[in-house]
């Protein structure tokens, strides 16, 4: 399978800016950053809650 280079990014992003717009582009850029960033959140609050379940501190 061949890689997507540099030069076809951008002829693939200037496609997308053809057909959304360039608000609806950034406004779908910062949606998907928020989703990331939640995502990532989750992940970290998932693995902490699972670090406490496996090793209960002693405060007794």
């Amino acid at each position: 399978m061949a890689s997507l280079g540099g030069v076809e990014l951008l002829i693939i992003l200037a496609i997308v800016i053809l057909l959304f717009g360039v608000g609806r582009v950034s406004r779908i850029g910062g949606e998907l950053g928020s989703a990331v960033a939640n995502f990532r959140k989750g992940m970290q609050q998932g693995a902490k809650s699972e670090t406490e379940e496996t090793n209960p501190s002693e405060t007794a």
